[in-house]
């Protein structure tokens, strides 16, 4: 006996809880198709109008709790295979039949459809050129699939989303509007079809946004190139206004004028011819006088040099005779007594001096400081106020006299005002001081201050820190001024033996002085002071400085300028053009001078470019802000040129400012081709920042640049945080100028600055090779030898056969060899390799290394 279980199905019509939907096959992969219905007592289900095979159904029945009905579900899976059999016009579907004892019912058909996407896009954007702000089209026609291909559009791998940047729209037919073109919008536009199958990419079509160029405005024009007389000045415009970018065309024209220009000349003035002489007067003198009328100075032109009054005793019968009286013979008897007072007070003076003189002989007799170097020596304790000793010079033997005179250049007759009637630094009364590492212990204030109230020493400048001095003898010694580039070498016995000289290097500043610069004109290098001038010096001294220019002396006419006691610049070297019998010479390297000089005082390169091809040496750097506590954030980009010296000065600035150093500097060859230097900033993360600057660029001109009066140039960019929390920014900041060469740096780097802080050096430790080790290569070397192993093979070696002739011009010429060398190698020399050049001459009993330490 078997038992039935049979649902009690109420009179209703049955309804579908789940019906079937369309479905995709994917691959192989089959689908499930699902119907629920209630209240039903079968249901099956029915397939492109065949009934599925009984078997083939999963059939479940439950009850519907909230109603009580009976509940039946019916699952099927369709494959591939089922789907592909059937061939006509009508897709393959499928739906549910219920039924119930009131009657039957349907659900919706589902269609089963296999899933594909073809390979090939219908149409494929296309690469366009177009001009800024110009509309762009391109077109994308996916390729075929089932389901229809979704569409998106790429630039260079990023998505485009129109409603981020609304210069944006894609059209319902797939296609990229770009409604007004920008510079940014250059790129790789790719189209992107996907479905549920695949997805497909377009070959990528380059937008290229181009610019043309446009003309700014001209400059004002240059000063007259003569100084006297015609001559030609210019004037320039730059294509910048836009400037041409991604294949625009460039402006059409010249970019240079020249209009030629009269230059008013000087007209030094003239005397006229003497008055007749006055009438003797009661003074029994008469007098006559000339004007500076014929012709009068104008433009700069001299004044007239001599007296414009004269006068002269009268004979006596010229002069009127008078009768004496009483009043006469008391105005004789006071003018004797006048006479007798001046001649006692003349007396006790002279007894004052020559005590004080004979104190101070006695006390700087010692000449182990001649012998040993700089050791402590005692001199009597000074009063305040007083200044130090400028030069002394003792005999070795006993005593010594302190040096008087105006020191003033052994070539500097006439024309010359005295500075004093004295040496230029009082000497130093009974006193003491201890000389430490070739300068004395007072404050380096003290010494600039004391310095500077000097009548020629006026004009320079205050700065301790770029300001170094020491005091040396016959040994010589070294100055040097930290993180500059600049050194002053005083070789041994450079300085006559007897003498002491306290002797200053300082580092003029380009605002303070009033270089003449004419034409093409530009200053190449720091302005150097060294001194004091007119000490008497038996051999040059060698001035090292930076220098911005190329190097190259076939784009320049670099000449040294000098400054004469009046302040005015004389030229008194063309490079290239040097004469050895002249008291100047100048070997230039690649980024340094060296200058040979016989004679202390302010020195400076100017050139003037030959050609468009000469170039300065610009150094960039940026600087920002260490720490930000508002939205606003400042970089600060300085275009200088590339001496050391400048550098310094910006550093120091940065660091009372607060800013720090970020990336390395960079060097950038800066063109005398009138174009400007351009700074723009460039991919910064627009979610995070944004730049206040107005337009696209910042300009530095030309000519601010190639003139050289300002030390540094800068420009500020300033950027805006969106948000207080934001605490990093990286971006790109372009450097380059219009039509040359350009710099790229990245902000997001931090570099340091190691210092240095050594001054003056005096004696052996100035110097890489011992003074006695110096006298044997000399001795050696100076006498020539028949195989040529004489100072000539030693230049050869060193590199420096350019400068025979004048090395050939001095008493010694491997005393001048060895000094170069010292100057060149300071921080860097290795006596060892001096030492195999030595061998390698052939002269053994000059190797420095054989030498011992009690020798040395």
């Amino acid at each position: 006996i078997s038992a039935s279980v049979f649902f009690k199905v109420p009179n209703l019509l049955p309804h579908f809880l789940v019906e079937p939907e369309d479905e995709f096959i994917v691959k192989n992969k089959p689908v499930t198709l699902t119907c629920r219905s209630t209240p039903a007592t079968q249901i099956y289900f029915k397939c492109n109008g065949e009934w599925v095979h009984q078997d083939d159904h999963l059939i479940e029945r439950t009850v519907d709790p909230a109603t009580a009905l009976p509940v039946m579900q019916v699952t099927i899976d369709i494959t591939r295979q089922q789907v592909e059999k059937i061939f006509g016009l009508d897709d393959y579907w499928c739906q549910c039949v219920a039924w119930s004892t009131t009657g039957t019912q349907k659900s919706q058909k589902a269609y089963i459809r296999i899933a594909y996407l073809r390979k090939n896009f219908e149409e494929e954007p296309q690469g366009k050129e177009v001009a800024l702000d110009q509309e762009v089209l391109l077109r994308c026609h996916p390729p075929e699939g089932v389901p229809q291909a979704e569409v998106e559009w790429q630039r260079n791998e990023d998505v485009i989303d129109p409603v981020s940047d609304p210069n944006f729209f894609i059209t319902a037919d797939h296609n990229l509007v770009i409604k007004k073109a920008r510079l940014a919008d250059t790129g790789n536009y790719t189209c992107v079809a996907k479905n549920i199958v695949a997805r497909r990419k377009s070959t990528s079509a380059t937008v290229l946004v181009y610019v043309n160029g446009g003309w700014s405005t001209w400059t004002t024009w240059s000063s007259c190139s003569a100084v006297c007389g015609r001559g030609w000045q210019k004037r320039s415009r730059s294509c910048t206004n836009p400037t041409p970018l991604n294949g625009g065309t460039s402006c059409e024209g010249q970019n240079v004028q020249k209009s030629a220009c009269v230059a008013t000349c000087p007209v030094d003035g003239g005397w006229s011819e003497w008055s007749k002489w006055s009438a003797c007067g009661a003074d029994c003198s008469m007098w006559r006088t000339r004007e500076c009328t014929q012709p009068s100075p104008g433009t700069g032109g001299k004044e007239c040099q001599g007296l414009d009054l004269q006068s002269l005793n009268c004979t006596s019968e010229q002069c009127p005779q008078t009768v004496s009286g009483a009043e006469d013979v008391a105005l004789y008897v006071g003018m004797v007594a006048v006479a007798l007072c001046l001649t006692l007070l003349l007396i006790v003076v002279v007894l004052v001096y020559r005590r004080k003189k004979e104190g101070l002989d006695a006390d700087v007799a010692d000449s182990s400081i001649l012998t040993t170097g700089f050791q402590p020596m005692g001199i009597k304790p000074s009063k305040p106020g007083n200044s130090h000793l400028l030069t002394i010079q003792p005999d070795l033997t006993t005593t010594t006299t302190s040096y008087q005179g105006t020191l003033r250049s052994r070539h500097d007759a006439t024309g010359k005002f005295s500075m004093t009637n004295g040496p230029l630094l009082d000497p130093l009364p009974n006193g003491s001081h201890t000389l430490h590492n070739g300068k004395l212990n007072p404050d380096p204030a003290e010494f600039v201050s004391r310095l500077s109230t000097q009548t020629y020493f006026k004009t320079l400048p205050r700065d301790v820190a770029n300001t170094s001095y020491g005091t040396f003898n016959f040994l010589g010694g070294r100055l040097t001024i930290p993180n500059t580039g600049i050194s002053l070498l005083i070789p041994p016995e450079a300085i006559p033996r007897g003498k002491i000289y306290e002797i200053y290097l300082t580092v003029q500043r380009k605002e303070d002085l009033r270089l003449p610069l004419a034409g093409c004109q530009t200053l190449l290098s720091p302005v150097v002071s060294c001194g004091p001038p007119g000490v008497v010096l038996s051999r040059p001294v060698i001035l090292s400085m930076d220098h911005c220019s190329d190097a190259c002396l076939d784009n320049w006419a670099i000449r040294l300028k000098k400054q004469n006691y009046e302040g005015a610049w004389e030229d008194v070297l063309l490079m290239g053009e040097e004469l050895v019998s002249e008291p100047y010479y100048c070997q230039l390297e690649a980024e340094t001078c060296r200058l040979f000089s016989e004679h202390l005082g302010t020195f400076a390169l100017v050139g003037e470019s030959l050609h468009m091809g000469a170039a300065k040496r610009l150094r960039l750097v940026l600087f920002s802000d260490a720490y930000c506590s508002t939205l606003e954030y400042n970089i600060r980009v300085y275009c200088m040129d590339d001496t050391q010296d400048v550098f310094k000065e910006v550093m120091q600035m940065e660091r009372q400012l607060g800013g720090r150093l970020i990336d390395e500097p960079h060097v950038l060859l800066f063109k005398d081709s009138y174009h400007n230097l351009r700074l723009s900033i460039h991919d910064m993360p627009q979610a995070h920042w944004r730049s206040k600057l107005l337009a696209g660029y910042q300009e530095i001109p030309f000519y601010h640049i190639w003139n050289g009066s300002q030390r540094y140039l800068h420009c500020t960019f300033t950027l805006e945080r969106l948000s207080l929390s934001t605490c990093e920014l990286t971006c790109q900041l372009c450097v380059w100028q219009v039509e040359g060469e350009g710099q790229s740096f990245t902000v997001d780097s931090e570099f340091l600055l190691m210092d240095s802080n050594t001054t003056a050096l005096a004696g052996p430790s100035a110097f890489q090779i011992p003074y006695l080790i110096r006298q044997k290569i000399c001795s050696s070397l100076d006498a020539p030898c028949p195989n040529g192993a004489d100072w000539r093979m030693l230049a050869q070696r060193l590199k420096l056969e350019r400068h025979m002739s004048f090395f050939a011009s001095k008493a010694s010429p491997t005393s001048v060899i060895l000094d170069l060398w010292e100057a060149q190698h300071f921080h860097s020399g290795n006596i060892n390799q001096l030492a195999t050049v030595m061998a390698d001459i052939g002269k053994q009993e000059a190797m420095i290394f054989l030498v011992s330490d009690g020798e040395c």
